[in-house]
């Protein structure tokens, strides 16, 4: 089974860096798969706690590398709830990504559980 894990959410700074820089997106450190998945960038304001500032994913299941490459710029830059990110926010930024997994047919609108897998971190200053 495929959990989240650090090297997903570098490859979504790398991607989002690379997308400022115009250069190329360095090769993920991570195998490739299908999964639903979702990137949520926050962004630290004032020492508070941090604030969403983008977060878009898909149900369907997609390859990981190119999942993870489209969903870290459109929750960064697409998401209509908010104004892109720009790029002297990156030292602020956090990223959390998710790999969902482990899918089942339900009896009812009742019968589900939560089976998320997550991991999140920070920029280095």
């Amino acid at each position: 089974m495929v959990s989240a894990n650090k090297e997903m959410v570098v490859y979504c700074f790398d991607t989002l860096v690379s997308y400022y820089n115009n250069e190329e997106v360095p090769p993920p450190a991570f195998d490739d798969g299908q999964h639903p998945l979702f990137v949520t960038w926050k962004k630290a304001v004032n020492g508070g706690e941090p604030r969403l500032r983008g977060c878009i994913g898909t149900l369907e299941a997609r390859w990981l590398v190119n999942g993870f490459k489209d969903y870290a710029l459109n929750s960064a830059l697409r998401d209509r709830r908010f104004p892109p990110i720009h790029a002297k926010e990156l030292p602020s930024l956090e990223c959390t990504v998710s790999v969902l997994t482990d899918y089942e047919t339900g009896d009812n609108h009742l019968d589900w559980e939560v089976c998320v897998s997550s991991f999140w971190m920070l920029p280095c200053s």
